[in-house]
């Protein structure tokens, strides 16, 4: 930062922004500016770039994360759907070079294609957002599942969804979304953040996540496509056990209820077992020992 200028972050700062553009944030595009400088520091300490490495912001607001990002790395893509931010961004990040903020909807970038396009072919990309609640889970799965395979992702997001994201087997939060994340992911919370670090601030707290890429050899699915359709089918009715959430989408037979029953016991799996008490590595041989049959 340079001396003599408050960061964006500064309560008083990010204020003045808002009364000299007139701005009030959208509640339809889920926004809420960081108004903590600590949480900022923490952000960018928990994603360790490195001033060889790039970073890519979804949702700048009004830059207060992406100036923090582009004092220690190589270069800040910002990405930001709302087009009456653009002047903002403008103004609060003049003072940076290694800034490119592209007005596009993060959903409808070809990510591959855009590392291809600006040459960030074998660097180390990190991808750092604090995101809008509404479309969190959509943006983090897009990126997890993207071509490029991103080292890692620092998400501040809605703390129910990180202690989701993040969940062990057994726990309440434990479901389709933890298994679809932490197959590909090691997700840890790096920090709890409170309401009151917003502007405006929002009902529920925050939490940021950080997820870091599994080697390729540690994920170990051999037909995404069934494994999917297997967990999501596992946790259709929460409520229910294991065994009927199968059978409701494999088709109610004594056949059916046999086959199930002989994978369970391959699997290690209580007959009345619920989804969230099954591991995911159990998951795993579980699609291996259907795809047998």
């Amino acid at each position: 930062m340079t001396q003599n200028r408050l960061s964006i972050a500064d309560p008083i700062r990010t204020n003045d922004i808002m009364r000299k553009y007139k701005l009030r944030a959208k509640k339809s595009l889920g926004q809420n500016f960081l108004t903590n400088e600590k949480v900022l520091d923490d952000i960018v300490d928990a994603s360790g770039l490195k001033k060889d490495e790039i970073a890519i912001e979804i949702g700048p607001g009004i830059g207060a994360l992406t100036e923090k990002l582009a004092e220690v790395s190589e270069k800040v893509f910002a990405f930001e759907i709302d087009e009456s931010l653009m002047p903002v961004l403008a103004d609060t990040l003049q003072y940076y070079d290694n800034i490119e903020v592209i007005n596009q909807d993060i959903l409808k970038v070809d990510l591959d294609e855009f590392v291809k396009e600006k040459h960030l072919e074998g660097k180390t990309i990190k991808v750092v957002a604090n995101l809008p609640y509404y479309i969190t889970t959509p943006i983090m799965l897009n990126l997890i599942n993207s071509d490029y395979p991103f080292q890692s992702l620092v998400l501040m997001m809605q703390k129910e969804v990180a202690q989701r994201v993040t969940a062990n087997p057994g726990h309440r939060e434990y479901g389709s979304l933890t298994i679809a994340v932490q197959t590909q992911m090691k997700a840890r919370i790096d920090r709890i953040v409170g309401k009151n670090s917003f502007i405006p601030r929002p009902k529920v707290d925050s939490a940021v996540a950080v997820l870091d890429r599994l080697p390729k050899d540690q994920i170990g699915i051999e037909d995404p496509e069934f494994f999917n359709k297997l967990v999501r089918s596992s946790f259709m009715q929460k409520r229910k056990s294991l065994m009927n959430n199968l059978l409701n989408w494999l088709g109610r037979t004594d056949e059916n209820r046999e086959r199930i029953k002989d994978v369970f016991e391959k699997c290690g799996i209580a007959e009345n077992a619920r989804g969230e008490q099954v591991s995911i590595e159990q998951f795993k041989q579980m699609a291996v020992e259907f795809n047998k049959k």
